[in-house]
């Protein structure tokens, strides 16, 4: 009886709404746009750095990868004969460079002989395959399959030397380089693997002069880039350590070499 007495008529209903209070409104719209500005400027400050940290880390290790196909005929040239005859080359070794943007940066191969470049690698890639594919050819092995594992066999040695590039530098201290720079040097070694496998076509004798010859020139061009490599980026410098390491990259060029230059239908061979 007692719950029916806010229905009886004539009984007034107090109001229920509230009067509204102008300082809570006031303080609410401050409060949430002090919130929304500050976010705001975290955000964009947040994702400002992220995207600038992201492009100096990729263009740090990537680089841009037009920079390594500015080249023409005279630096092809004479990078070939550098690569070739590395005890020739009378000038430095280091890099030049230029003010871009407020900062250094290295010159386009077209301009430096010293620059690695991705065109004489690339090349020098597909020659080998097809030099290679042509051998079997001559001794009655060629086939489309041994011609796809002579095409792996390559890659697979172009990778063996960018990682034992890579490990280096990093067990020195130095893996500022970009990994684009390392592919290019590690992919001079098919110049002289090249120069190899055609001596060997022309004249099969040829190939026991040529192969240790382009071994020792890799080596030699190898070691004196990656001297120039450590020299540029490391502060401290332990002789012993280094020309350790740097000795073992030359002399590992001898079982790649003879492992690239076995023409043969099976790749692991």
């Amino acid at each position: 009886m007692y719950n029916n007495v806010g229905t009886q008529s004539g009984v007034p209903i107090p109001p229920t709404n509230s009067q509204p209070n102008p300082f809570g409104n006031a303080f609410y719209g401050a409060s949430s746009g002090l919130i929304r500005g500050g976010l705001g400027a975290y955000g964009e400050k947040f994702l400002g750095s992220s995207s600038e940290y992201v492009q100096s880390n990729i263009s740090r290790y990537f680089s841009d990868p037009q920079y390594y196909f500015q080249v023409n005929d005279q630096y092809v040239w004479n990078k070939l004969k550098v690569v070739l005859f590395p005890f020739l080359h009378r000038g430095h070794w280091t890099r030049i460079t230029e003010p871009v943007g407020g900062r250094l940066s290295y010159k386009p191969p077209i301009y430096d002989i010293n620059a690695p470049d991705l065109y004489i690698p690339f090349m020098a890639f597909g020659t080998y395959v097809v030099l290679a594919g042509f051998s079997l050819g001559l001794h009655g092995k060629f086939s489309p399959e041994a011609l796809n594992w002579l095409f792996i066999k390559g890659l697979l040695g172009w990778f063996l030397q960018v990682a034992l590039l890579k490990v280096t530098l990093l067990s020195l201290g130095s893996g500022e380089a970009p990994l684009l720079d390392i592919v290019a040097y590690a992919g001079y070694t098919f110049t002289g693997m090249c120069l190899a496998v055609l001596g060997k076509l022309v004249w099969g004798y040829s190939y026991y002069f040529l192969m240790p010859w382009t071994c020792l020139c890799m080596g030699i061009f190898l070691v004196k880039t990656m001297k120039r490599v450590l020299f540029a980026e490391l502060r401290s410098y332990d002789s012993s350590k280094h020309h350790y390491l740097l000795l073992f990259i030359a002399l590992a060029q001898l079982p790649l070499f003879i492992w690239l230059g076995n023409i043969s239908v099976n790749w692991l061979l």
